[in-house]
């Protein structure tokens, strides 16, 4: 049976079954059975430029040439999602007004280190950077030493454009005020915004497939891993906040997004805390 035909591609539901499970082997991501078309648009450019005309076939180049960098470029084509800045707002707003303080008040080693997982093109750690700013102009002298802040993503491609930390004029407009945007940017041109440096120059990026071992990133006061989780199984969430635990420091906070909870049998490993804003965060035990 035919789920997309025309005359350029032929996916039946074998070949997208083939897709589903070499996908969620490779970076974790379960695709729902009605994502066919998501998958076409996000795959077609390859297939195109291969001359390929299924997922089946696409598969299996994938497997026979696995030094060939394709595996690489079909996960880059699947994960790339767009972002904004200070996404949901309450999350940043808790960060500048409750976490870093205190952890600060814990007595958190300085400079205090941040996570931000599947950062995507940027947006994420350097609102993060922002907020830090902020933080330190609101509250002068109360942090000695900057924070750092190591950004991850999957993506080779998203990272290379977010080490760039130069972005359209629409990108600039989506979460980001006014005010931010003058204070934070430097014009490049009429089209374009760079981030500037002492904000830029916080942010470390390092490429990760969430599937892997954290061992080589160190410890962190503060990791945030939002909006990210919804794509994996219950069972792989499960194993990466385990390990995610493992890399927060003592009294550490875990921030996951607005439509993510934690699963109830973590709760031996996370007390859930929240905020005056509504925002809930979670502290390593």
């Amino acid at each position: 049976m035919a789920l997309i035909n025309d005359e350029e591609f032929h996916f039946s539901l074998a070949d997208y079954q083939v897709f589903q499970s070499f996908l969620q082997d490779a970076c974790g991501i379960v695709l729902g059975d009605n994502k066919q078309y998501l998958v076409a648009n996000r795959v077609r450019r390859i297939l195109e430029s291969l001359n390929l005309h299924s997922l089946g076939e696409l598969v299996a180049k994938v497997k026979q040439e696995p030094r060939s960098g394709l595996r690489e470029k079909v996960i880059d084509a699947m994960t790339t999602n767009e972002t904004f800045w200070f996404r949901d707002v309450a999350p940043f707003e808790s960060l500048r007004d409750v976490i870093l303080a205190k952890r600060l008040a814990e007595g958190a080693v300085e400079p205090m280190r941040i996570w931000s997982a599947a950062c995507s093109s940027g947006q994420e750690p350097y609102s993060i950077s922002m907020i830090i700013e902020e933080f330190k102009r609101k509250y002068p002298g109360v942090m000695k030493r900057d924070p750092s802040i190591v950004a991850t993503d999957i993506s080779s491609v998203i990272l290379e454009a977010a080490k760039g930390a130069s972005y359209d004029g629409l990108s600039v407009s989506r979460g980001l005020s006014e005010a931010r945007r003058t204070m934070f940017f430097d014009p490049i041109d009429n089209h374009r915004f760079q981030v500037k440096k002492p904000i830029a120059s916080r942010v470390e990026y390092r490429p990760l497939n969430l599937l892997e071992s954290y061992a080589t990133l160190g410890g962190f006061d503060i990791v945030f891993c939002r909006n990210v989780l919804i794509y994996f199984s219950a069972e792989r969430k499960q194993d990466i906040l385990r390990r995610m635990r493992t890399t927060l420091r003592k009294g550490g906070v875990l921030v996951l997004g607005a439509s993510e909870s934690l699963p109830l049998e973590l709760n031996t490993l996370y007390k859930a805390e929240r905020a005056s804003n509504g925002s809930t965060y979670y502290v390593a035990i």
